[in-house]
């Protein structure tokens, strides 16, 4: 709770009951709830820039440890990472905070985490916005099966690798923070290898992910102290719980059978990096959008950004989502 002398504006930590145990979240402002879900591999602190500004425009950001993360619970099974359990988290945060709804916005894997949860509680969450990888409804062949065939006899796609567990927590472990760098600069507009250099989204058949990182400085967005952050966490907590998530895929693939080729018909945002490789994959899923977000407000993106659209350009990110929140006259339940 916030103390008597603490303003309303100020950043405000705290933990909250969920089906994981504990998730921990920072929140900042009043008015209607806004949740902020970030990906891989990243926390609340994705969010420090929009937090603030959120909060000026009239809103109460509050943006989580997804379970495994940060401050949040670990379990410690595999399959307690699956997604069904995820969304239920995200229902716990907003009864926990006093709100009966909320809008939900996610990013990398907090972007299908906030789909999930608008898809499966239209009633809870009612508005989305996603971040860098597009929706695409569930259904279609078993996720492994076509990750499997990526990459040729030479080599393997990333999210294969992260399937067992172990492996690249091995890779990882010994030096959390130069892995870290790595992949952010990997991904990142300003630091990203060239067309026609390896790409850091696959690995070398008996290799290691981080061999196809760019070496040099850290992308623009990124300071030193920032990569404190970040490493500290995941020093502290390992990686295998943030790993979980991709390990999970098969299940999230029977799980969300009843949903096969459902729309999320609430109003929803697409904001992208024109760089990224989840964006220029996911295009036909882009294409898609007038049939599966029906009530999509607009599509953007953004020149010259790579993956982590809200700390590459966050005064562009935040314009969108504060422009894009006034126009759905929201106010608190």
């Amino acid at each position: 709770m916030r103390s008597r002398s603490e303003p309303a504006t100020a950043l405000r930590h705290r933990t909250v009951r969920t089906p994981a145990g504990r998730l921990h979240l920072a929140e900042q402002g009043t008015g209607p709830l806004v949740l902020l879900v970030h990906g891989f591999p990243e926390s609340w602190y994705s969010w420090r820039h929009q937090l603030p500004a959120l909060a000026a425009a009239g809103y109460r950001a509050a943006a989580i440890d997804v379970r495994g993360y940060g401050r949040s619970s670990r379990p410690a099974a595999t399959d307690a990472y699956r997604m069904l359990d995820l969304v239920e988290d995200n229902v716990a945060v907003v009864r926990a905070l006093g709100e009966e709804s909320a809008v939900i916005v996610g990013h990398d894997w907090g972007s299908n985490i906030a789909a999930a949860s608008a898809l499966l509680h239209p009633g809870v969450f009612r508005a989305t916005g996603l971040l860098s990888v597009p929706y695409a409804p569930p259904g279609g062949p078993r996720p492994t099966d076509v990750l499997g065939r990526l990459g040729g006899p030479e080599q393997e796609f990333y999210v294969s690798y992260f399937q067992e567990s172990g492996r690249a927590e091995a890779e990882i472990e010994p030096d959390v923070r130069g892995w870290l760098a790595g992949f952010y600069a990997a991904l990142s507009a300003d630091t990203m290898p060239a067309r026609g250099e390896p790409d850091p989204h696959f690995v070398a058949r008996g290799g290691r992910l981080r061999d196809r990182f760019p070496a040099g400085p850290l992308p623009a967005w990124l300071s030193e102290e920032d990569l404190d952050v970040y490493a500290g966490e995941f020093e502290r907590t390992g990686l295998t719980g943030a790993l979980n998530r991709y390990r999970n895929m098969d299940r999230d693939w029977e799980d969300l059978a009843p949903h096969r080729g459902a729309p999320i018909e609430q109003p929803s945002l697409f904001i992208g990096g024109a760089l990224d490789a989840s964006t220029l994959w996911m295009s036909d899923a882009i294409d898609a959008y007038p049939t599966t977000l029906p009530g999509l407000s607009a599509s953007h993106l953004l020149e010259d950004c790579g993956h982590w659209i809200q700390q590459e350009r966050p005064d562009e990110v935040n314009g969108l989502l504060t422009d894009w929140l006034a126009a759905q006259k929201l106010t608190s339940m």
